[in-house]
């Protein structure tokens, strides 16, 4: 990593709409598709309208089905300047599909966005922020220039490795790393965790902005002091940031992040590619 580059933040927003409900649940109810559409009725307009008041650019991964059902809200985000990823077709886990049902999803979700965007998408997150055995090796096939799902890191993307070999009969057998960059992700700072309540005790929700912004700006704040040049890519979901107090709380990190001085907001793709051009390894 390029010590020398300003410490960046990417806001990365997972477009999933009715998607999250359809591809993750057993039993979906109206209800549960209607919070799906709020996200696309209230939660991007907000989003968009706060990103344009402080001029950044951010990613939003959006599966094929989003941008089938809510094409003027894909629209937006594309006439806003922002950057679309890929998210799956129908929010499908490809740790549970067989090879021929992943290619599938991701040459579904490739061929919509491609149609809504008018040029394939070169970033990938996965909707289960999970992985099957074949994952990695169909992301370098169908070149795609960045992933965003694994956990290896915290402040530095890195080549994510084909071909490791591991079980709890022998250590790790390292593979080569793959010609694609990871941007690592964690579950503490993604909106859904700490907000999202679905009658659930794993998945309690709920939580108020100010637990939040405390572990999102604490996470930022050991990036300034400890890991300079450093990427803190933040997860949230227009159906779920897109409340207003969670919007206010949006807003307060992103003065806090200014605030610091020598820092910059980033689309993924753009600090991805700065690093290929760089020659960084």
């Amino acid at each position: 990593m390029n010590q020398t580059r300003p410490d960046t933040v990417c806001l990365t927003f997972d477009f999933d709409a009715l998607s999250v409900w359809l591809g993750g649940y057993s039993r979906v109810t109206p209800a549960m598709l209607s919070r799906g559409e709020f996200g696309a009725r209230v939660g991007v307009p907000r989003v968009l309208e706060l990103l344009a008041r402080y001029d950044i650019g951010a990613t939003f991964f959006t599966p094929g089905h989003t941008a089938e059902s809510f094409p003027d809200a894909v629209a937006a985000v594309l006439e806003a300047g922002h950057e679309v990823g890929h998210h799956g077709y129908g929010h499908e886990d490809p740790s549970t599909q067989t090879p021929a049902e992943e290619r599938a999803s991701l040459e579904r979700g490739l061929a919509a966005l491609e149609k809504a965007a008018g040029q394939r998408p070169w970033g990938y997150r996965s909707p289960s922020w999970d992985y099957s055995d074949v994952t990695l090796s169909l992301l370098v096939e169908y070149g795609f220039v960045y992933d965003s799902s694994l956990f290896a890191d915290d402040f530095y993307p890195y080549r994510p490795r084909l071909g490791d070999a591991v079980s709890k009969d022998r250590p790790l057998q390292r593979g080569e790393p793959a010609p694609l960059w990871e941007f690592p992700v964690h579950f503490s700072l993604d909106d859904w965790p700490h907000f999202t309540s679905n009658f659930d005790p794993y998945r309690v929700g709920l939580s108020a902005p100010s637990k939040v912004f405390e572990i999102w700006a604490g996470e930022f704040d050991y990036l300034r002091a400890h890991a300079p040049g450093g990427v803190l890519t933040l997860t949230m979901h227009p159906q779920v940031i897109g409340r207003g107090h969670r919007m206010a709380m949006l807003e307060r990190l992103i003065e806090h992040v200014l605030a610091g001085g020598n820092v910059r907001f980033a689309r993924l793709i753009d600090v991805a590619q700065e690093m290929e051009e760089a020659g960084e390894r």
